[in-house]
């Protein structure tokens, strides 16, 4: 599944249905989560404890939202990889790559739109991690402590580099958004 599907998934957030998890689920989800962000396994116990109720909230365009204990932690669409809230990337920033875009991209950031490679080119921005096409990774701002948005590569960040047009990453979730706004 391509990531323009993905984008603006929570313009709205809203669980249309919940489902109770088996426990071979949760692990199942457990170890994809920490396959995909393995600087999380220290602290994976305490995210999603094994006695903790887990539940997957069904949304809408086909979005499963990790609920434990009712908190909003991982996101996925379709079978695609998991997401974690932003909320959950400001208390653990390192755990995915970022990049950092320059102070002109933030309006547009924190409005949802997806991030054009020369914000992640110009001066002020700053490519912290390489990242290969459709990854997973946190956006952050020059001069901002936390991360802005969570978005995917649509191309490798080599290639944001060299080619420096068109979109280089497209936006999954961002500040003030529904799910950011669901889970104050």
């Amino acid at each position: 599944c391509r990531a323009q599907r993905r984008v603006n998934m929570f313009r709205k957030y809203h669980v249309d249905g919940t489902q109770q998890l088996k426990s071979s689920v949760q692990r199942g989800i457990r170890a994809k989560i920490s396959d995909q962000y393995p600087a999380l396994d220290d602290v994976l116990d305490d995210l999603i404890p094994k006695k903790a109720t887990v539940v997957l909230g069904k949304c809408e365009n086909k979005v499963n939202v990790v609920l434990v204990d009712d908190e909003p932690l991982f996101f996925n669409h379709r079978d695609g990889p998991y997401f974690p809230t932003l909320r959950l990337v400001h208390k653990y920033p390192d755990m995915m790559p970022k990049l950092r875009v320059d102070k002109g991209a933030i309006k547009f950031v924190i409005s949802g739109a997806n991030i054009m490679c020369p914000g992640l080119t110009s001066k002020g921005a700053t490519i912290h991690d390489e990242c290969d096409e459709d990854e997973p990774c946190a956006i952050f701002a020059e001069g901002k402590e936390h991360a802005l948005a969570i978005g995917i590569t649509k191309m490798s960040t080599a290639d944001i580099k060299s080619v420096n047009k068109g979109i280089g990453v497209d936006l999954v979730h961002y500040l003030n958004d529904g799910l950011w706004q669901a889970t104050k």
